[in-house]
């Protein structure tokens, strides 16, 4: 009796070491797992300037024009942005990366306002239960206050962004992504989906973490993969032009009355954004033909002055006297006549 039950004490220790041996093992897989997502990494200010492929810009700038484009995620470019429609493995779609580097305080949101126009100011800030309320999100919170939430990633249909093109005081051309901005579509049964801009989010502030972000680039190479920084700052997408920064504030779509028009209108933008940047590599490339064919005209010039200035000095120079020869000297025999 004795042995039976130091036996089954045995085995329940047994049983008990292997349970805490599996469920510490998943917690160590599951802390593991959190410590590869960029929403668990808390980066110092050095971290932040490295994880970063897009520069600063300066303060200074001799030439400037903002415009806003229009992301549509049904665009194979763009597609980046909406896929995995569902989280798998590490990896999750734009909009949820947001949301939960929002809700862990990595980075602000920012309210998207009537006209339209960002403002990173704290007064402008929005907090994450706000979002949810305001656009209707299915969420919970659990005991330790954080939310659950059921993220409508399939609604996700449009992002708006805003590009500065922008020549500094070296005359450098550049074109920066400054903002971005999710765009819900919804629609009821049969009607066209009608936007909702959602908040506006600073890119200096989140590109740290899109650094850290791999998405795939292509449906036909699926191996084809970059960060989400390099994503937008080697402009991967394709947008159309929406906004530009204009006195009166207006979006193209309040002075052009038909599609025509406004595809005119955008080609017309376009245009002279590449007729400018071509125009500065136009200029320097005509001033560097300029100073080669003055280097090469001086050097003809000197190739030339050379010989006559040598031949003016030749004819100044005076010319030596002959000494007339002596007889004895030349050899010649002296006939004497007697």
């Amino acid at each position: 009796m004795k042995k039976t039950v130091l036996l089954f004490l045995a085995t329940a220790m047994t049983l008990g070491a292997s349970a805490q041996s599996a469920r510490r093992l998943q917690e160590q897989a599951a802390q593991a797992a959190a410590e590869k997502s960029p929403t668990a990494v808390t980066l110092t200010e050095r971290a932040r300037s490295q994880y970063t492929a897009q520069t600063s810009m300066p303060t200074e700038l001799t030439w400037r024009r903002d415009i806003y484009r229009e992301l549509d995620l049904k665009k194979e470019k763009n597609a980046a942005l909406y896929y995995p429609e569902e989280p798998l493995g590490d990896r999750v779609n734009f909009f949820t990366l947001i949301l939960s580097l929002i809700q862990d305080g990595k980075i602000k949101a920012y309210e998207y306002r009537l006209d339209g126009n960002e403002l990173f100011t704290p007064d402008n800030e929005i907090d994450l239960e706000s979002i949810l309320d305001k656009f209707y999100f299915d969420y919970k919170k659990d005991e330790n206050g954080k939310y659950i939430i059921d993220i409508p990633s399939r609604d996700i249909g449009k992002y708006y962004i805003k590009e500065s093109n922008y020549l500094d005081q070296l005359s450098n051309y550049q074109t920066k992504v400054t903002a971005i901005c999710p765009v819900l579509m919804q629609s009821g049964y049969g009607e066209k989906p009608t936007a909702y801009p959602m908040f506006w989010l600073n890119y200096d502030e989140i590109s740290p973490y899109l650094g850290q972000t791999q998405v795939m680039t292509s449906s036909y190479n699926n191996t084809s993969n970059m960060s989400l920084d390099d994503y937008f700052v080697m402009r991967q997408y394709e947008g159309d032009i929406y906004k530009t920064s204009n006195l009166r504030n207006q979006p193209l779509s309040e002075y052009c009355d038909t599609d025509s028009a406004l595809q005119a209108e955008r080609a017309r933008i376009e245009k002279q954004l590449t007729d400018f940047r071509n125009g500065l590599w136009s200029q320097a490339e005509e001033k560097d033909t300029k100073a080669e064919k003055t280097d090469g005209r001086k050097g003809r010039e000197t190739a030339e002055k050379e010989p006559r200035e040598k031949k003016t000095r030749a004819e100044k120079s005076p010319r030596r006297e002959k000494t007339p020869k002596s007889p004895a000297s030349s050899g010649e025999r002296l006939s004497v006549h007697r």
